[in-house]
C-alpha cells in the first residue's frame, strides 16, 4: 500500500459552513503537518471551482486534491470528519461528512494514491467507520480494512 496512512493527520468534529470551508480544512490540516505549502489550500478549492465536485467519490466522501506540484513536500492525507455535513453539489453523493485532502510528489504517485484510496472507501462500513471515528486510529484502521 502506498497511501501515506502512518503520517495521515485526523480532525474530526469540524465546523464548516459549506464545502469551501471543509476543503481548506483538510488543506489547512496537510499545511500544519509540512505536507504542502500554503498555496495548496486554494489550489484545491480553485480545482473544485473550476471542474465541479469531481472529488465527491462516494456517498458522504469528498477527496479534495491538486496536481502534484512544488508546493507539495511530501505524500500526505489529512481525514476531517465534519460536525454536520455540508453539500458539494455532487447529484448522488452529497451531502459530504468525511474530507480527505490528498497531496502526492507525482502524478504517478498521484494516481496511485487516488486508486488505492478508492479501493479502501469501496469496503464495506468504511464510509459509515470514517464518519464515526473520534481518533486518529479509528480512521486508520478504518482505510486500513
Amino acid at each position: 500500500m502506498t497511501l501515506p496512512l502512518d503520517e495521515a493527520t485526523f480532525s474530526p468534529g469540524v465546523r464548516a459552513a459549506d464545502w469551501r470551508a471543509a476543503v481548506r480544512a483538510a488543506g489547512v490540516d496537510l499545511v500544519t503537518a509540512h505536507a504542502v505549502g500554503r498555496a495548496y489550500v486554494e489550489e484545491l478549492v480553485q480545482q473544485i471551482e473550476e471542474s465541479g465536485p469531481y472529488c465527491v467519490v462516494a456517498p458522504g466522501v469528498a477527496v479534495p486534491h491538486a496536481k502534484a506540484s512544488a508546493v507539495v513536500r511530501r505524500d500526505a492525507l489529512a481525514i476531517v470528519v465534519l460536525d454536520e455535513p455540508v453539500a458539494f453539489g455532487h447529484p448522488h453523493n452529497d451531502p459530504v461528512r468525511v474530507v480527505i485532502g490528498l497531496a502526492a510528489t507525482s502524478p504517478r504517485q498521484h494516481l496511485r494514491m487516488l486508486a488505492e484510496l478508492a479501493n479502501a472507501l469501496d469496503g464495506s462500513g468504511v464510509t459509515d467507520a470514517l464518519a464515526t471515528a473520534t481518533t486518529r486510529d479509528e480512521a486508520i484502521a478504518a482505510l486500513r480494512r
